[in-house]
């Protein structure tokens, strides 16, 4: 049994950002993640972020995560990659399994789990053929992998994810025949609509998939305008010709490690389904165990890197790392960042979500 005073796992925006506000803060700190490389999401995202100063606005994706790993680097934090956490077990017991081949026990002090959100399926006749993909599949492998997904391609579903997954493809050399929406109105901003738009883009809210078509691949796929029942009216079917689908239906938060742990959950529709319940310091139901970004509800990248330097900054606090005074201030400016993300039309809903989340009593 190898020992760490704090274990986070998984090592996207909110994992990083944890590890670092632990590792400033004195504490040892082991950083976990199953893919090959750590960064997660961040080095899918080309695209520059929003916000203010403080939240790197103007600042790509990419760039920022590249910010984090040399930072990370500069704090000497241990980084375990290929590394997958199979389980939690007696509040601080970790389970990894290293390279496929190689199963380690790793009792922690305090645990962070950032293992962010899964993409969410839409299910009609042809579902399953080549082709049809998650959005962040086709992002992964146009801005990773260098890879075109497809050269005709519908996209289903306008928010955030679907519009700059478009963009990126119409950049890539795709294109783009058409987005459609099930809600009667677009659900990304303004700005992401509105470059797809000049583009040429059509869009088509009301619509969905009605099937998709084809022998060992996409070949067409059929789309049809929805009444306010949800259902398919009949003569309004368009057939497209289109090789690739992809699917931006929002995002589950990745519990399960967490609840197989004991941690308490809760339901909270407008931040994906069930997650953890949590303080405000980010802790769980177990004292030991602290959780940060889309596991948490999902949001932004921007809101997920302040969840994670809370709950770093917490679990170093608790371990006697952060003086009182110390603690209360480096938490009331990571605070008053979140604050500023959670504003307006689409953050206002997600600050009400989480204060409903921090009110119910456990148990």
């Amino acid at each position: 049994m190898e020992e760490r005073e704090v274990v986070v796992i998984g090592a996207g925006p909110a994992g990083l950002s944890a590890a670092l506000e632990a590792a400033r803060s004195g504490a040892h700190v082991l950083l976990v993640d199953e893919n090959s490389k750590p960064g997660g999401q961040l080095f899918k995202q080309i695209h520059k972020f929003f916000g203010s100063r403080d939240h790197r606005a103007g600042v790509r994706g990419i760039d920022i995560g590249t910010q984090l790993l040399e930072e990370a680097d500069a704090l000497r934090i241990e980084v375990w990659l290929d590394a997958e956490v199979c389980g939690i077990f007696n509040q601080r017991d970790v389970w990894i399994v290293r390279n496929k081949e190689k199963s380690v026990n790793v009792r922690a002090q305090r645990i962070i789990i950032a293992t962010g959100a899964v993409e969410n399926s839409v299910n009609f006749p042809g579902w399953s053929l080549p082709g049809v993909m998650g959005a962040g599949a086709a992002q992964t492998m146009i801005n990773l992998h260098r890879v075109l997904p497809g050269y005709k391609v519908l996209m289903v579903g306008s928010g955030n994810v679907g519009v700059i997954v478009s963009y990126q493809l119409l950049q890539a050399g795709a294109d783009v025949k058409a987005i459609v929406e099930a809600a009667p109105r677009l659900g990304g901003y303004g700005v992401h609509t509105a470059k797809v738009r000049r583009a040429g883009v059509p869009f088509h809210t009301s619509h969905t998939v009605l099937e998709a078509r084809g022998t060992d691949h996409v070949e067409s796929a059929t789309i049809v305008q929805i009444d306010d029942k949800w259902q398919p009216i009949p003569g309004t079917e368009k057939v497209l010709d289109v090789d690739t689908i992809c699917i931006a239906a929002g995002l589950t938060p990745l519990v399960e490690l967490a609840f197989a742990a004991g941690c308490e959950p809760l339901y909270s529709p407008l931040l994906g389904g069930m997650v953890p319940w949590h303080d405000a310091s980010m802790c769980t139901s177990i004292p030991s165990i602290y959780i940060a970004g889309d596991i948490s509800g999902v949001e932004e990248a921007s809101t997920a890197m302040e969840e994670g330097r809370m709950a770093g900054l917490s679990a170093a606090h608790s371990l006697g790392y952060v003086a009182e005074h110390d603690y209360e201030v480096g938490f009331k400016a990571a605070e008053q960042r979140m604050l500023a993300l959670r504003s307006g039309l689409f953050g206002q809903k997600r600050r009400d979500a989480k204060a409903a989340i921090m009110a119910q009593t456990r148990g």
